[in-house]
């Protein structure tokens, strides 16, 4: 089956997706200077980007950022042999299409993939692109035997290039990938399979390669301070030519009254994630708010496994108990939309017959007197200070704190970084040991996620929660290559989470960005990614 017909029959499936898109001052998926803000031959000046959490390691598929990290610094600097087209369709979630592959089809045991390469492609040190550099990236990631592998290389490609068994190179224009069951969704996978210059790596080592990375992407790499500056300029021999901006530059700004004061003091002229209180004062001062519905879910996860949060009917409960709309038009002053079940609004899996959990305290205390707790229980959850896609990690806490003591549920609300709360729950740990964590993920902007957040088999700390039915559907749905059948089966799993309520569905994140005028071009996509190649900024 060639991608091209998948395409086709994925966008069709897609539309009829929920298409929210904020009124925040902006044109629809766009920086509010409408789709000619893409066009024009206008290039040069300097975007800095004020991020919300540490930047991440810049080797390849390391990271270490969530998906902040990714959009601003991974996916700027490589690509994969698939991308995500991020420019065209900004009502829909994206497509997958060719990178460094033009095209791609599948055997007929589902399993066997052969990819065709893009000719004429160069790494950012000036060495081509091929086959062999392909087979090179592989056996980093995958072969313990190889001289560039390292075991930090292996646990972070395992998420997206795990399932592969083997490898090889057919022909100069072709590379042959194996996978151990069948993958529909490998294509959207191999987005995240980041590829880097070999020459490179054999240059500086696998452990010194992320002071000097190497990849094909639209800006190549130039300086950094760890952890909290990483500068960037154009690649000028870019495939899909050369990005109008002269250099990018990112900056850690994990507090929100920092990266606005930044935005309006010049220091920076873009900033992630704008203090919701700022945005009408940012506005009056000539700033514009992009924004647009993605796939992302705030949400907590509880301890299904700890009394009493093995109890379903005392989780339900603490969904009725709290209000999102208010945290959602409140707090959040509508960058957010209220999340009464798991699956995010943008996504083709949502139901909107699928909303169970209204405002109700009356029934959160019903439902915890039928459990056996009329005068509620005391819990603790580990909340993140900031990070990608977290919104205000804290005052969202408080308020579910303050929603959730109203029924008698008292919660102990304990801080750490999005680091180690993440790092913690890669090793299958809670950070601060409480009984749940608050968190914001994706569920289907890559569909290889899914098991690792709703799977019983997680390596993932996941509250415990595991429902056969939930992984049957799951393994069912990703062998199949048709994308309107995944979701569907994706719909009924997460059906099934809803109703099992393993976590407190708060909301869906509507990405808003503030952008200085100078700043032109922006096309915002209903994804957690960019495309930056439309941006320049103006002198």
């Amino acid at each position: 089956m060639r991608h091209n017909a998948r395409i086709r029959s994925r966008a069709a499936a897609l539309s009829a997706a929920a298409v929210l898109l904020t009124a925040a001052g902006c044109a629809s998926g766009t920086d509010g200077s409408g789709a000619a803000g893409a066009g024009g031959d206008e290039r040069g000046g300097t975007l800095v980007i004020g991020a919300t959490g540490r930047l991440p390691n810049p080797d390849t598929v390391i990271g270490g950022a969530g998906f902040e990290g990714k959009r601003l610094v991974g996916f700027q600097i490589y690509e994969g042999l698939t991308r995500y087209e991020l420019l065209k369709d900004t009502d829909r979630p994206p497509v997958v299409t060719g990178a460094l592959a033009t095209s791609w089809e599948v055997a007929a045991d589902a399993r066997t993939w052969t990819f065709t390469l893009r000719k004429g492609v160069t790494f950012q040190d000036g060495t081509p692109f091929d086959a062999d550099a392909v087979l090179f990236n592989l056996a980093r990631y995958l072969d313990r035997n190889s001289p560039e592998y390292t075991d930090a290389l292996g646990a972070a490609a395992k998420e997206y290039a795990g399932g592969i068994t083997s490898y090889r190179k057919t022909d100069e224009d072709h590379v042959e990938l194996v996978t151990k069951e069948p993958n529909g969704h490998f294509p959207e996978d191999l987005a995240h399979v980041l590829i880097a210059s070999p020459t490179a790596v054999r240059r500086t080592g696998s452990a010194d390669f992320s002071q000097h990375p190497v990849g094909t992407g639209p800006f190549a790499f130039a300086s950094q301070t760890d952890g909290q500056e990483i500068d960037l300029v154009a690649n000028k021999t870019y495939w899909r030519g050369a990005p109008k901006l002269d250099k990018l530059v990112i900056k850690a700004l994990p507090d929100a009254a920092a990266r606005t004061a930044a935005l309006r003091s010049g220091g920076v002229n873009w900033i992630e994630y704008p203090n919701p209180d700022d945005i009408d004062s940012l506005k009056a001062d000539g700033v514009r708010i992009a924004s647009n519905s993605y796939d992302h879910l705030w949400y907590w996860i509880l301890d299904t496994a700890k009394a009493p949060w093995n109890n379903p009917q005392v989780r339900r409960a603490a969904n009725f108990a709290i209000d999102r709309k208010a945290i959602a038009e409140k707090l959040l002053h509508g960058t957010a939309d209220p999340a009464y079940q798991a699956a995010p609004r943008a996504t083709a899996a949502y139901d909107p017959a699928g909303d169970l959990y209204s405002y109700d305290p009356a029934k959160a205390r019903q439902l915890l007197a039928e459990a056996g707790l009329p005068n509620g229980f005391a819990t603790s959850v580990t909340v993140p200070t900031g990070g990608s896609g977290n919104l205000l990690p804290v005052p969202i806490a408080e308020a579910l704190q303050r929603d959730l003591a109203a029924v008698g549920i008292k919660v102990e609300l304990r801080t750490t970084d999005w680091t180690t709360l993440i790092g913690a729950e890669a090793k299958g740990q809670v950070a601060l040991g409480s009984d749940a964590i608050a968190q914001s993920t994706t569920l289907f902007q890559s569909e290889a996620l899914l098991p690792l957040f709703i799977g019983s088999k997680s390596p993932f700390w996941t509250g415990h929660y595991a429902n056969p039915q939930v992984d049957e559907l799951l393994a069912s749905s990703a062998a199949s290559a048709d994308q309107a059948g995944r979701q569907a089966g994706y719909r009924k799993a997460l059906s099934l989470v809803s109703q099992d309520a393993p976590w407190l569905f708060v909301v869906n994140d509507r990405n808003p960005r503030a952008l200085s005028p100078k700043v032109q071009g922006l096309v915002q996509p209903q994804s957690w990614f960019l495309d930056l190649t439309t941006v320049r900024v103006g002198r």
